[in-house]
Order: structure tokens, then C-alpha cells, then sequence
């Protein structure tokens, strides 16, 4: 049988999965699309980060950790080789407001890998560090797609260079049917650390999906503060 991992690795055709058929990337010119109006009210809605690491030199590899290493964040421990690949940690997260204001974040640092039978029915797969074919995968319920007021997307970057436009990063929203979509971060935004992906917004009991891809420099609280969440951050780090 085949699986979301072989779906989204490519090894499958949207046919073959889930009853899809075709995709929408989402640009500046096109940003919104529906992915419930006439479609999926339960089921899950897969969205999938996949990327690459870059080749860099050793001395570039190491002035950029140097100069560059994220504040908030303590960066794991990476090791570079003359011309080999620098690894890239991006983590894919969202946060979230429901419809009782309940508000909070799924993200790997913390640990924070949610619960999709439950509060806040979002859930995380786990934390892929290097950039794995099947990458990061998020769920998301859409049988409690009632409880959801907003959900925003985002990627930030652990460790690594802050070049996005380097890492040829994807975000992937599968719904159980219809077309994925497909949202490319490759724009060059030097040394931005996060990006605001897609806002998710229930409109009148519909499920709208809008491109956002917004960088800032910052983490987790100026994504917070630019979309206006409210929630209160304090420094996390992941385990060695």
C-alpha cells in the first residue's frame, strides 16, 4: 500500500494517493486557496517541510556559524568539510488559536509535538535534523476543523546558514482530496532565521489557506508579534 512518505518523496503519483489530483503552487499572484469548499470535512491534512543541505566550504562554513548563530536558540553542534555539505536544521511549526482562545504553538523545540485527538488536533511527527527524504510532517484533524480559528505555518532555522533561498526548502499541504499545494521558500532574504509560511483562517466554517512567506530575522515571539498571537516566550534549547 502506499504512504504519505512515498507520496511526497515522489514515488507515487497524486492519483495513487488519497484521490488527488494535480497541485496549486501558491505565488504572489495566487495566494488563497480553499481546501475545504466542496472537498475534505474530515480526514487529515498533511503539510510536509523537505529540504537540502547546501555545499559550502569549511572556512565559509565556519565564519557563518561564527558570525550568524541564532540568539534565542543554542545551535547544535555541526561539522563541515572542504567542499562537503553543511547540515541544515529547519523545523517546521504552527501556531495556533482556536475558536475558545485557546492559544499555543507545535513546534520540536520543547517538544512540543501537540495531539491531533485532542487539543490543540495538531500534531508533529517528529524533529528531522538533516534533512531527511520525507522530511517533517505535520497533521492536522480536520474532523475538529470547527475549533480552529487560525493556524500560521512557519519554518525557522535551528542551525545552519540563514539563507533560505539555500536550502530548497518546500512546504507541501496535502488534503485527503483535491490538489496539494505546494509552497516554494527560495526567495533571498539574507540573514532571516524564520518565515511565516501560510496563514490558515476559518472563514465562515471554510478553511482557507493563504501564502504568506514572510521573513524576519528573529524567532518564534517577532512571528508572534507581527501576527499578533500574544503569547508569552522564554529561551528553549534542544538536547545534545
Amino acid at each position: 500500500m502506499a504512504t504519505i512518505w512515498e507520496y511526497l518523496r515522489g514515488e507515487r503519483n497524486l492519483p495513487d494517493m488519497m484521490g488527488n489530483v494535480g497541485k496549486v503552487t501558491l505565488t504572489k499572484s495566487r495566494p488563497q486557496h480553499s481546501i475545504t469548499t466542496g472537498g475534505p470535512t474530515t480526514g487529515t491534512l498533511y503539510v510536509n517541510l523537505h529540504w537540502t543541505a547546501r555545499l559550502v566550504s569549511g572556512s565559509q562554513g565556519a565564519l557563518r556559524r561564527k558570525l550568524l548563530q541564532p540568539r534565542l536558540l543554542r545551535p547544535a553542534q555541526t561539522e563541515t568539510t572542504q567542499g562537503g555539505s553543511e547540515n541544515v536544521d529547519l523545523d517546521l511549526a504552527c501556531m495556533y488559536e482556536l475558536t475558545d482562545g485557546t492559544r499555543g504553538v507545535v513546534q520540536p523545540l520543547g517538544k512540543f509535538f501537540g495531539d491531533l485527538q485532542h487539543p490543540p488536533y495538531i500534531k508533529l511527527s517528529g524533529d528531522d535534523q538533516y534533512g531527511a527524504p520525507s522530511g517533517e510532517t505535520m497533521y492536522i484533524n480536520l474532523e475538529k476543523k470547527d475549533q480552529f480559528k487560525r493556524l500560521l505555518i512557519f519554518v525557522y532555522i535551528y542551525d545552519g546558514t540563514p539563507a533560505f533561498d539555500q536550502t530548497h526548502a518546500q512546504i507541501q499541504i496535502v488534503p485527503p482530496s483535491g490538489p496539494r499545494l505546494e509552497i516554494n521558500l527560495d526567495e533571498r532574504a539574507a540573514a532571516a532565521r524564520s518565515c511565516a509560511v501560510v496563514l490558515i483562517e476559518n472563514k465562515d466554517g471554510e478553511l482557507m489557506v493563504r501564502r504568506e512567506v514572510r521573513y524576519v530575522h528573529g524567532f518564534q515571539s517577532d512571528l508572534d508579534r507581527l501576527y499578533g498571537f500574544g503569547m508569552e516566550w522564554q529561551r528553549g534549547y534542544k538536547e545534545e
